[in-house]
């Protein structure tokens, strides 16, 4: 007796997650590029908890005295280079300080809520563009297409003077300049995706068009999305790291890499440790975004067909 497809039990939700997670572990090079980020998402989760020395301590004799090891060095105010990086990760990926002198923060670093702002508006418009077509995509992409036309460090520049120096200022700046890009993505999945059968479907039931745009097309096209999300978060940390050297990024008291290798240049020649480890802080973690998503798009691709 032959059991039949229909009759075969249905995987639970833990073993179509474990599925989706095993996709990463198949792909040496996401393998690779998730390590590389683990490093500096653990590196950021012990430093909520201890770092070497106070990272904005300028006391020489409390990092340089005899009893003190600075394994990465100080740099030219006499500060713990690796406390320095390590708080420094805290407000990329885990924590964004709200305006105000009383220190709150909210969970998730600038360049997470930056991109899941970008996601969010760019999915939104591009699924209007892309469904309902007409004057409905002219304008949308018009807009977007004037946005795209302008350098994204003008564009930093605008909203930040606009709106002054603060960590929810980044995360908009990185949002706005983010958003155009995942428009024309979801745009352009969002025009393939309307033509399938369980489309017309949803329309035959009479279902509305925020309904079909939301509960129809984007889960179908939540995979790419999600890939160019994970892109995205390391753009965002590279924009962190230019606007930073520019001295209009986050502001004190964290320490901020960008903002890091700005004041180690002024001494490069006498100290090229200072400017060598936040840079190289940068380039590994935007690194490891960019092979983790990467590997993840070729295992899907190969998965979907």
């Amino acid at each position: 007796m032959t059991v039949t497809a229909a009759a075969q039990p249905r995987p639970s939700r833990l073993q179509s997650l474990w599925k989706s997670i095993s996709l990463i572990f198949e792909s040496r090079v996401a393998t690779v590029g998730l390590v590389m980020v683990l490093f500096w998402v653990v590196l950021a989760i012990i430093s909520l908890f201890w770092t070497p020395y106070n990272p904005n301590a300028q006391d020489f004799i409390q990092n340089t005295g005899p009893s003190a090891q600075n394994w990465l060095g100080t740099d030219h105010l006499g500060r713990d280079i690796l406390s320095r990086l390590m708080q420094g990760t805290q407000v990329i990926l885990l924590k964004t300080r709200l305006p105000g002198e009383a220190g709150i923060s909210i969970p998730g670093g600038v360049a997470i809520w930056g991109v899941l702002g970008s996601l969010a508006s760019g999915a939104t418009l591009g699924l209007n563009a892309g469904y309902r077509g007409g004057w409905w995509d002219q304008v949308i992409m018009q807009v977007l297409d004037a946005l795209i036309a302008f350098p994204r460090i003008v564009l930093y520049l605008v909203v930040i003077a606009a709106l002054g120096q603060s960590d929810l200022v980044v995360v908009l700046a990185i949002a706005i300049t983010g958003a155009p890009g995942v428009a024309r993505l979801a745009r352009s999945l969002a025009m393939d995706i309307k033509t399938r059968d369980y489309i017309r479907a949803a329309e035959t039931r009479g279902e509305s068009k925020s309904f079909i745009m939301f509960r129809e097309i984007l889960p179908n096209a939540r995979g790419p999305l999600m890939v160019d999300g994970m892109l995205r978060v390391g753009y965002a940390i590279f924009a962190i790291g230019t606007l930073g050297f520019l001295g209009i990024g986050l502001p004190p008291p964290d320490p901020d890499w960008g903002n890091m290798v700005n004041e180690a240049r002024k001494s490069i020649f006498s100290n090229q440790l200072a400017v060598i480890w936040p840079a190289l802080a940068i380039s590994t973690l935007v690194i490891g975004l960019n092979l983790f998503a990467d590997g993840l798009r070729e295992e899907l691709t190969r998965y979907q067909k």
